[in-house]
């Protein structure tokens, strides 16, 4: 059994000071009386009614989860489209190049991605705005949710699907409610991770965005550039916080699922 050292302690400890007091420190500066961030002045909640009242910043936020929600739920479609294929279909022509372009995204630097989305959609005299951007979120999220559920689709146990198909069952009922159920958690992880990608991103939804649809990333570092504020220190806690209950939720149900097919699987035996 390897010993937990001082030194691990150490690199702990510092690992996580590090990604976390940052966080902590603007949590704190977002309830300062003052609208001077450095300078402390009392405690305040005063900064969180002035994001609430900002009809800009609500706009923007709102636009966010649109584009996430839609550019995630496409991306997990294509995604496990994708995944399946690479995955069970064999050495069919041209895979390689699929298997290519599928991870390109992965590697290609977002400057390149977000250029060439733009020249596309120059190219083909698509009027940018939401529609371009979820297009764009769901071109580089895509191959996230493939590897995700290419991971769970290797070790998947095909035989289970070939008793559904001797029970009578066709091949898209054999998929609905043995395979999908049984890879359900990895599409899920999947459309959370692309979810997530989306709410960041900043550099491709600038360049292939247009007027009426400003993400909330572009919003605040277009703030950001003329010194920061007391309000987006309060809007980015009660993002902090929408994401935490978010991932919370998220653990919680994942973990009764397990403990339901847990006691099924102990019924069943």
């Amino acid at each position: 059994m390897t010993r937990f050292g001082w030194f691990n302690a150490t690199a702990l400890t510092l690992g996580f000071a590090f990604l976390y007091i940052p966080i902590v420190i603007l949590i704190i500066y977002s309830f300062n009386e003052s609208r001077l961030v450095t300078v402390w002045a009392g405690w305040s909640t005063k900064w969180y009614g002035e994001v609430l009242r900002d009809e800009a910043y609500l706009s923007a936020a709102w636009i966010s989860l649109k584009v996430g929600v839609l550019s995630s739920t496409l991306a997990t479609i294509l995604g496990t489209m994708a995944a399946i294929s690479l995955v069970r279909g064999g050495r069919f022509r041209g895979r390689t190049l699929f298997s290519g372009m599928i991870y390109a995204p992965l590697v290609m630097p977002e400057v390149i991605t977000g250029l060439s989305l733009l020249l596309l959609f120059i190219s083909l005299d698509v009027e940018r705005g939401i529609g371009t951007v979820v297009l764009a979120h769901t071109t580089f999220a895509m191959c996230y949710v493939s590897v995700v559920v290419s991971s769970r689709l290797v070790s998947f146990d095909q035989s289970l699907e070939e008793a559904a198909l001797d029970l009578g069952a066709s091949p898209f009922e054999a998929f609905r409610l043995v395979t999908l159920p049984i890879i359900a958690p990895a599409v899920i992880a999947g459309w959370l991770l692309a979810f997530t990608l989306s709410l960041d991103d900043l550099v491709i939804a600038s360049f292939t965005s247009g007027p009426g649809a400003t993400t909330l990333p572009m919003k605040i570092f277009s703030a950001v550039r003329l010194g920061v504020s007391p309000e987006i220190n309060a809007l980015s806690t009660l993002w902090i916080a929408a994401v935490t209950v978010g991932v919370i939720t998220a653990s919680l149900i994942s973990k009764r699922n397990a403990t339901r097919r847990e006691q099924e699987a102990a019924h069943a035996n």
